[in-house]
């Protein structure tokens, strides 16, 4: 299947940062490193999305500055950073200096935050969706224009990848600002998405072909590789495969690192 957009298929792991021992998850972000995965996400909250919601978790970035430390080749970020917890002008200087210790391998992903627990145990203003909105669009110009100004500047342009399908708003911050849009649903959903995405960027007078589109594996599909024939047919040419602890079993990427080569070589 051939995506309408022209990058390479690319395999993400995020390693959600819960129910498991720290030294798992920096395993787990080594063994996908050598098993020949491009990108190693995690998430930004504080307590987990499944399971005990009291369980075991790790906050995200103090988490990603490690992986930067114990890999070389994979990119590595949030998937997403919520843009509450931070002071934006914070969150751009922490980008750069994980960007720094990665030597030029880290993608900021954020979006305007939804976990209400997060906010009300650690003390954010929880808002509406549209406020969280406001925010989000408010900050990105900032961390931006800190990203330019930081001295030593950022390895290299660090790419913003924004999370999210809300057509009216979110899909047209992602048009003004990101170098990636991360989206959810199946391929008939992401196909329509991305068609959104589009008409938001020739409005702004954007080239769609500068996005990447980024979509989620399902578990039930690891096991098939060309199950992401149809999101590559819908656009996608980041997938994503969530894992969580506290094991972390990434056998099932040999498969699809196999299938990447295969599809990339037909696309070539």
């Amino acid at each position: 299947m051939t995506s309408p957009y022209p990058f390479s298929v690319r395999l993400a792991l995020q390693i959600h940062p819960q129910h498991g021992a720290y030294s798992a998850m920096r395993d787990a972000a080594v063994e996908a490193e050598e098993r020949g995965v491009d990108i190693v996400f995690n998430w930004d909250h504080f307590y987990p999305l499944s399971g005990d919601s009291d369980g075991a978790h790790f906050e995200c970035f103090t988490q990603l500055a490690s992986f930067a430390e114990v890999t070389t080749r994979v990119e590595i970020g949030p998937l997403v950073a919520c843009n509450s917890y931070r002071n934006p002008n914070l969150l751009a200087d922490m980008a750069r200096t994980i960007d720094h210790i990665s030597g030029g391998r880290f993608i900021l992903g954020i979006g305007s935050g939804w976990f209400e627990k997060d906010y009300d145990e650690y003390g954010y203003d929880f808002g509406t969706a549209p406020s969280r909105l406001r925010d989000l669009r408010r900050d990105l110009p900032i961390i931006e224009e800190r990203l330019a100004r930081l001295n030593p500047a950022p390895v290299r342009d660090v790419p913003i990848l924004v999370g999210g399908g809300g057509e009216k708003v979110t899909l047209r911050i992602t048009a003004e600002h990101a170098d990636i849009w991360h989206g959810f649903g199946d391929a008939d959903t992401i196909r329509h998405k991305n068609e959104v995405l589009d008409s938001h960027c020739r409005e702004v007078g954007r080239d769609p072909a500068e996005i990447e589109r980024s979509a989620g594996v399902r578990s039930s599909e690891w096991d098939d590789p060309g199950s992401g024939d149809a999101l590559i047919a819908a656009g996608a040419t980041l997938l994503t495969f969530g894992i969580g602890g506290p094991d972390f079993d990434l056998a099932f990427f040999d498969r699809w690192v196999e299938w990447r080569g295969e599809t990339n070589s037909r696309r070539n």
